[in-house]
């Protein structure tokens, strides 16, 4: 092999990282926003940090977001409305008036005005409300108001009041024939109209629309100029008002003008040389505090691979509506994190997730604040994720810190509660809603990454899963021990801060090896038959040891994860088979040790080593004749001691301290199971 493939193969694992850094940054600076970026972060109702800014050119200045909405509500209510004339319904109307006329008033009664005259009248009174025009409904818009009415190719202004609603005509008609001559036949004159009367103009929907759409999008969204070299704002002034608008015409205008070539070239270079900082920063965190995951690539691509895809998630929403920023459930990162690693890992996650989105969110003063708050509470608030209950009270503090944190903001940019925007309010609770998204989630990445949560250790700890329920009834023994042994472990984790159900776990699939030659193991030989008696001792110590071999293969069979198959490949480490190692001495002074020794790896965490201690001293206190307490004080100190001097724990995250705090538990809870008490005198 020539050196340099020597030095790729030995270089492999970083050559890795480096290039997922470089692809999670390609992703992200792609997704990125290409414009050059405002060098001054504008902070709403907050005092001008910066020196005294003065302007390079003249610029115009937005108008702000309430008085384009004026504008446009005056618009509105003054823009033109449109009505088609229909001579065909007056037409219609006074066939009908013909027909029914000669109904209400026959021939055999007697008038005082001749029949024709009394027939033209009420024809003519039609005609003048039809000739203004007679419309089905009311209008939403105040009466009073000009409109236009639409006769074939003419158009004519008219006052909305000469128009009359059709619901009206009745009562109209009455009041004039009431007024005239007629009045006497006023209801013979009704009875006459009663089922002949419709409307004969009708809004012109869609040229009113287009009309009003035409004058707003006419409207300036500029008023007044700042010319080049006067005072934008000074040192220390408030952000807001004229001045806060001053400074968005500005950022608006830098971030809007045509990029260069190489201008953009420079923000494109910018952008990348930012993020590799940023995710460079979070793999030497991992390396740093987390050496364990650090190793594990497909580790690092999972912390990797959340941190990518919350940027797209955000950055897409953003680009698809910046208002709704709020609603991407931030928070899921961290608990993802945490479920599979833990709080540190995920809450340094966070922030780094955070400060990507520093470049491209509205506000990022306020944007990091909250979520970074949310982050923190998240952590603190779900201190055992597999318990649901958990779960939903830290969505429901979620959601009240984001509330809190975004009315103080507003209170501080507005002086105020006026203009609050309630439907944020809604965002927030969507966003802790959709936090609930993380058990779901944990399952599939579970299967993807072949990672194992607290949640999955909860169901792999039930002892009536297939694989205990066979130890249970093929190694009974073993399975009494693996429960004692389970016990003692996770009262130690929880003396030291060690994850307890992962070391509860650990425990009660240990064994399970045993499985295959249950027999072969004193703690199983009921019948008081011992197989070794018929054995070398080499070959009962390799009887003995392959159980850890034989639980490997068994836990792949039956789909352990790896973090559970790590408790019975080190719950042994390297130590040695004492017994038959000293009785083969006994035969042969020069017999090997290594063909006593279990073949390890060591203990490489704190939870493997509490295993080993918790193991050697549960299985080693049945050799106890009559247990004191003081004889079991010793004999704790005594195996963990003779452990620690062959080196056990040399590859444990564990120290001297911690070590005397399990010797500690694992002394009273062996007190409890043998039940020792003072003796009293006969």
């Amino acid at each position: 092999m020539s050196t340099t493939a020597q030095q790729f193969y030995k270089h492999q694992d970083l050559l890795y990282k480096f290039l997922l850094i470089i692809i999670c940054a390609g992703f992200i600076v792609y997704f990125f926003p290409k414009s050059g970026k405002f060098k001054y972060e504008i902070q709403k109702g907050f005092p001008w940090q910066y020196e005294n800014l003065y302007a390079d050119e003249n610029f115009a200045i937005l108008k702000s977001a309430d008085e384009l909405a004026q504008e446009k509500e005056q618009i509105k209510s003054q823009s033109a409305i449109y009505y088609e004339y229909d001579q065909t319904v007056l037409n219609k109307v006074l066939a009908l008036y013909d027909s029914n006329f000669n109904k209400v008033f026959p021939d055999t009664l007697s008038y005082s005005s001749s029949k024709l005259e009394l027939k033209n009248y009420g024809k003519n009174l039609l005609s003048t409300f039809y000739k203004n025009g007679v419309v089905k409904d009311k209008p939403v818009y105040n009466t009073g108001r000009l409109i236009y009415l639409k006769r074939g190719n003419e158009v004519s202004e008219m006052n909305f009041d000469n128009i009359t609603v059709l619901s009206d005509m009745p009562d109209a008609l009455s009041d004039a024939i009431q007024s005239s001559l007629y009045s006497e036949y006023s209801n013979r004159y009704l009875q006459v109209y009663f089922d002949g009367l419709e409307a004969n103009i009708t809004l012109d929907e869609e040229l009113t629309q287009e009309t009003l759409d035409l004058e707003l999008s006419s409207i300036s969204k500029t008023h007044n100029i700042v010319p080049k070299g006067s005072i934008i704002i000074n040192r220390g002034e408030l952000v807001e008002g004229e001045n806060l608008q001053k400074l968005l015409s500005l950022k608006q205008k830098y971030e809007s003008q045509n990029i260069s070539e190489s201008r953009y070239n420079w923000v494109l270079f910018g952008y990348v040389l930012l993020v590799l900082l940023a995710l460079v920063m979070l793999l030497l965190f991992i390396r740093t505090y987390r050496p364990a995951v650090f190793l594990n690539n497909t580790k690092v691509t999972f912390v990797f691979f959340n941190v990518l895809l919350m940027v797209l998630l955000t950055t897409i929403v953003i680009k698809w509506s910046p208002q709704y920023v709020y609603a991407v459930p931030m928070c899921i990162l961290p608990l993802i994190i945490k479920a599979f690693f833990d709080a540190r890992l995920g809450l340094f996650t966070h922030v780094i997730a955070i400060l990507l989105l520093g470049f491209i969110v509205p506000d990022s003063f306020e944007y990091f604040f909250l979520q970074v708050i949310a982050g923190i509470v998240t952590i603190l608030t779900v201190p055992e994720l597999y318990k649901r209950a958990n779960l939903f009270i830290s969505v429901g503090q979620i959601t009240l810190i984001y509330i809190l944190a975004y009315f103080a903001f507003h209170i501080i940019s507005e002086g105020g509660v006026e203009g609050l925007a309630w439907p944020d309010f809604g965002m927030f609770m969507l966003a802790g809603l959709a936090t609930l998204f993380v058990q779901p989630l944990i399952y599939i990445y579970e299967k993807m990454f072949g990672l194992v949560s607290d949640v999955s250790l909860l169901e792999l700890s039930d002892t009536n899963s297939k694989l205990l329920k066979r130890l249970a009834d093929e190694a009974p023994g073993t399975f009494h021990h693996s429960l004692n042994v389970a016990n003692l472990s996770e009262a130690a984790a929880n003396e030291i801060g060690a994850n307890a159900m992962l070391v509860r776990v650990g425990a009660l699939y240990h064994d399970i090896g045993k499985i295959i030659n249950p027999t072969d193991f004193t703690e199983n030989q009921a019948t008081g038959i011992n197989s070794h008696d018929d054995l070398s001792p080499k070959e009962s110590a390799r009887i003995i040891i392959d159980h850890v071999l034989n639980g490997i293969e068994l836990a792949r069979k039956y789909n352990l994860p790896d973090r559970v198959i790590d408790f019975i490949r080190t719950h042994h480490g390297t130590s040695t088979v004492q017994y038959f190692y000293f009785k083969e001495k006994e035969k042969n002074e020069d017999a090997a040790i290594e063909d006593f020794q279990y073949p390890g790896p060591l203990p490489f965490s704190k939870e493997t080593a509490i295993l080993m201690m918790a193991d050697s001293v549960e299985a080693a206190s049945k050799s106890l004749k009559n247990p004191t307490s003081t004889l079991i004080d010793a004999f704790v100190e005594k195996i963990i001691k003779k452990q620690m001097d062959e080196d056990q724990y040399l590859n444990a995250d564990i120290t001297f301290k911690e070590i005397q705090q399990i010797k500690k538990v694992l002394k009273k809870k062996l007190n409890n199971i043998y039940h020792l008490r003072i003796e009293y005198p006969e």
